[in-house]
């Protein structure tokens, strides 16, 4: 019976409301849409976390799609919504988040990997046949 209850719970993730207003509806004005996409390629979705708001079918990524329609629509900049949403939602709401103390790990972390991945290869790879190196084995 758990299992069963587990394996349905995906399907009460969403609620039963309609989609907001603006969430699957473009801007009469071409610019302010094209403004609009463009902002919301860049912000991630708090639910699936792989993917933008443009691309997500999430609840709350269509919510975020309507919220930026609405502030783009009522002429507020791109660059003032994408700060309201990351201070609200914090760093990790964007794809290029700052570099700070806290994002640190983000942007060193691929480094380090790097660096050890070329370390350990290097010693894998670097020692060769004993014989070919005139050693005994």
């Amino acid at each position: 019976m758990t299992a069963l209850l587990l394996a349905m719970a995906p399907a009460f993730a969403d609620s039963n409301l309609p989609p907001a207003r603006l969430a699957d509806t473009q801007l009469p004005d071409p610019r302010q849409e094209a403004e609009a996409k463009a902002l919301m390629e860049t912000l991630r979705c708090l639910v699936c976390q792989g993917q933008s708001i443009a691309d997500s079918d999430a609840e709350m990524a269509g919510d975020m799609r309507a919220l930026v329609r609405q502030r783009i629509a009522a002429g507020e900049q791109p660059e003032h919504i994408r700060d309201w949403l990351v201070q609200r939602y914090g760093d990790y709401v964007t794809y290029d988040p700052p570099f700070s103390w806290l994002t640190a790990p983000l942007w060193i972390a691929p480094l380090l990997l790097l660096v050890a991945g070329l370390l350990i290869a290097r010693r894998s790879f670097g020692k060769g046949d004993p014989a070919e190196q005139g050693e005994e084995p």
